[in-house]
């Protein structure tokens, strides 16, 4: 699939910014649907100086039937990124992630059904999963639910099986059952499955992307609900330590929005990825602790040590990372950025950055609404 026009709905953001570049670099030529939230984009909703000048860029909203009709003329394939981001937050603007998440993919698969395309790549995200997979000490594979609100509360984060046995986390795969714990996981697996459902009926042939700890330039720093590493860098940038809940352990995989970008275009560009869910990821497992201190020593601020609060979110989970063979195996996936690497990278963007600190707005959202323990 090369020279395709292409419609990427969230194209100004974080990871549809690079997705479009991405793309152009191959020789397709880029529209991007955007509203350019507030949350987002700041309240000046400017389009934003990363996005590449060569992407189409039309301010709209995806759950307006005719800002999508509009931008899918003369399209062959779409990413559809658009989406209200953020577990904690979910548990309260439950209207406003509704509408955005399910409603805007129900207008844009309306409009697809009526125009079908070659390819419709959703994104998704790995917070489906709830906790990852565990394995126990004689070598069975154990799925298991969430922890009690009395364990947490005794700031006991150890996972463990029905007969308190300690588990052990392994990587997850695609195959693991849902496990949905916040309202923005619930979103994200409507998101997937409708798409797939949609594309199968109609023929539209769909990829789902989980995507794992994204991180990388241009993320937005004054969200806070963004991701772990821009909310730690936003802290360190304004002498403040980073925040970690629970003790600290807790294991996730942090990819690249580089290699992430990549993953889509091969999605799109893979027949055999027809009607497949896969995990993207770096396929390494990083305790949010280690990751804290090294985001810190990149920064120049290795004396600020993480704040470790045994404060649990509701809707967190313990340990999560990914097993990406299958993306390995049929999108020929294979993760370029080394954490190192990407961290570095990542500084030397942060260094020209003017930074508001608002993660503490957050927390105390979550607070007055009973969504910490601890």
């Amino acid at each position: 699939m090369s020279g395709k026009q292409i419609l990427v709905t969230g194209g100004a953001g974080f990871i549809g910014s690079h997705v479009c570049r991405e793309l152009l670099r191959h020789g397709h030529r880029v529209r991007a649907l955007d509203s350019l939230s507030v949350q987002v984009h700041g309240p000046d909703r400017n389009r934003p100086a990363y996005l590449d000048p060569e992407v189409e860029l039309e301010v709209g909203d995806v759950r307006n039937a005719a800002d999508v009709r509009k931008a899918l003329r003369g399209v062959d394939a779409v990413f559809h990124f658009v989406a209200a981001v953020g577990v904690g937050q979910s548990m309260y603007q439950i209207r406003e992630y509704s509408s955005v998440n399910n409603i805007g993919t129900a207008v844009l698969l309306e409009a697809l059904v009526e125009k079908p395309v070659e390819r419709l790549v959703v994104a998704s995200s790995m917070s489906i999963y709830g906790e990852g997979l565990y394995k126990a000490g004689d070598g069975s594979t154990r799925v298991v639910g969430e922890r009690s609100i009395d364990q947490l509360r005794a700031a006991d984060w150890t996972v463990r099986d029905s007969s308190g046995e300690e588990l052990t986390p392994i990587p997850t795969p695609e195959s693991k059952q849902p496990s949905l714990a916040s309202v923005y996981a619930l979103h994200k697996y409507d998101q997937e499955r409708t798409c797939l459902m949609i594309g199968r009926a109609y023929s539209i042939p769909t990829v789902a992307l989980r995507f794992f700890n994204v991180y990388g330039p241009d993320q937005a720093l004054t969200n806070p609900y963004t991701g772990v590493l821009a909310i730690f860098a936003s802290r360190l940038m304004n002498g403040q330590p980073p925040v970690l809940f629970e003790d600290g352990f807790q294991q996730r995989d942090f990819v690249s929005v580089y290699d992430v970008a990549r993953a889509c275009r091969l999605a799109m560009e893979t027949p055999r990825a027809e009607g497949k869910v896969f995990n993207i990821g770096s396929g390494h497992r990083y305790a949010i602790r280690t990751v804290a201190q090294r985001m810190a020593a990149v920064l120049g601020k290795p004396r600020i040590r993480p704040e470790i609060t045994g404060q649990y979110r509701v809707g967190d989970i313990r340990h999560c990372f990914a097993d990406i063979s299958l993306a390995r195996e049929v999108l020929a996936y294979k993760p370029q950025v080394s954490l190192e690497d990407g961290l570095a990278d990542l500084a030397r963007w942060l260094d020209k950055q003017a930074v508001m600190a608002r993660v503490p707005d957050a927390r105390a959202e979550l607070a007055v609404r009973g969504l910490m323990v601890g």
